[in-house]
């Protein structure tokens, strides 16, 4: 009997590095991050339907607020993209239980992009290779096809070309999420106001990162973070910068502002300094929610 449900679970990430390019004549940037795959994770169970009734989706979880439940959604525009490259009628449902922050640059919507990718390939009997949905899912984001693989790995290009990293250990998280996101558009262009008058360099891999990682040094790690973007998003949103500075200043290893933001990444020692962490920026009141998560951890993976 055909499969007529699958669920796949997908983690959101931080990136440890992102390097930013000066911005090319196509409006982009060349980048060179380091991405961590980390315990927070959606659900996407894609559902067959009755025929002729095309693609729906659904939205449930703890973060739903700004998320498209319509065709503007990244995992219906990977439905679509699927039918297309592989002349299916896709009759399905695509429900979304969303517990990774939207537009908090954890790669949420590129999570859920992934994921259905997953789930179609996995439902339909399509038998796509990882190289096969890396290409459908570098269509859709240079997060996606990062949110397939998981693990620890460096993106070059816009991101979406990948190299594993050689990683060691397990690393812990604190995360200070806000209620409102910044969107990525909005962040590059203040990142180009603000570097308009200076010099930009190619990006290049931060070697004392990728040594630290292989060595499982969370120190080194720690004092290595970086991320171009932060003075964009601390520009747009001042109050990351106390979020950042109070953080620290209760015991973490490291902190950044994650991809675009608006989330703020703590690494701290272990499980046990995370909950302390945690408590006191719980306590501190300049934070409005905590989430702790470790990594890395692999990336979408069918459940049922």
């Amino acid at each position: 009997m055909p499969v007529k449900t699958v669920t796949v679970r997908v983690p959101a990430k931080v990136n440890l590095q992102l390097s930013v390019g000066p911005r090319e004549a196509d409006g982009f940037h060349n980048l060179v991050t380091v991405f961590q795959a980390i315990s927070i994770f959606d659900e996407v169970t894609v559902t067959l339907a009755q025929p002729n009734s095309g693609v729906s989706i659904s939205i449930s979880g703890d973060h739903t607020h700004g998320v498209p439940a319509d065709s503007n959604n990244l995992a219906v525009k990977a439905a679509a993209l699927i039918a297309q490259e592989y002349d299916l009628d896709l009759d399905v449902h695509i429900d979304i239980k969303k517990s990774i922050p939207v537009a908090g640059g954890m790669a949420g919507g590129s999570a859920d992009a992934a994921a259905t990718i997953v789930a179609i390939d996995y439902l339909f009997s399509l038998g796509m290779n990882r190289e096969e949905m890396s290409e459908i899912a570098a269509q859709l984001g240079s997060d996606v096809p990062f949110m397939l693989s998981g693990g620890t790995a460096i993106g070059t290009g816009h991101g979406e070309q990948l190299t594993p990293a050689l990683s060691r250990g397990t690393y812990h998280w604190v995360l200070a999420l806000s209620t409102v996101g910044l969107t990525t558009p909005a962040v590059y262009a203040e990142c180009d106001r603000l570097r308009a008058e200076s010099e930009i360099v190619e990006p290049a891999a931060n070697e004392v990162l990728l040594q630290a990682l292989l060595a499982s040094d969370a120190t080194t790690v720690g004092a290595s973070l970086v991320n171009d973007l932060q003075a964009a998003a601390c520009s747009l949103r001042p109050a990351l910068r106390l979020v950042l500075d109070v953080g620290q200043e209760y015991g973490a290893l490291g902190a950044l502002v994650s991809g675009s933001g608006p989330t703020v990444a703590f690494l701290v020692a272990d499980e046990e300094a995370g909950l302390d962490l945690a408590v006191a920026l719980t306590a501190s009141g300049v934070v409005g929610s905590i989430a702790r998560a470790y990594g890395p951890v692999g990336g979408a993976k069918v459940l049922t």
